[in-house]
């Protein structure tokens, strides 16, 4: 069964830069993982990224022109680059598949942002 692992979430202060990586363990089709979600607290997950094909790129208009999403193939990793991140930014970040086919979700990294 495939497994998401996410890493790089951190707590950062408004104005900075985060990158966040993700993997597909167990997963025998190379990228595997083409979307980033974030869940805030209380809210519902919401679409952040999706790199759906190719090089298509698909932004949520909350984050265009300060996150960027990437695909790194020779480590197979789907990348989330975050500059001038904001309070509202803080969530969980995940990675899952685009559009979403029922793969379980993955533990999350936590994105903290605040003075």
């Amino acid at each position: 069964q495939v497994q998401f692992v996410e890493s790089g979430g951190d707590l950062v202060q408004p104005g900075g830069s985060l990158a966040l990586s993700c993997t597909a363990s167990g997963s025998i089709q190379l990228n595997y993982a083409k979307a980033w979600f974030r869940q805030a607290p209380g809210k519902s997950r919401e679409l952040v990224a999706a790199m759906p094909d190719g090089h298509r790129t698909i932004y949520s208009d909350s984050v265009k022109g300060r996150f960027t999403i990437s695909r790194d193939n020779a480590k197979d990793t789907l990348d989330l680059q975050m500059n001038s991140l904001r309070p509202e930014d803080t969530a969980v970040y995940y990675c899952n598949t685009f559009p979403l086919n029922n793969s379980p979700w993955g533990q999350g990294t936590q994105v903290t942002v605040t003075v």
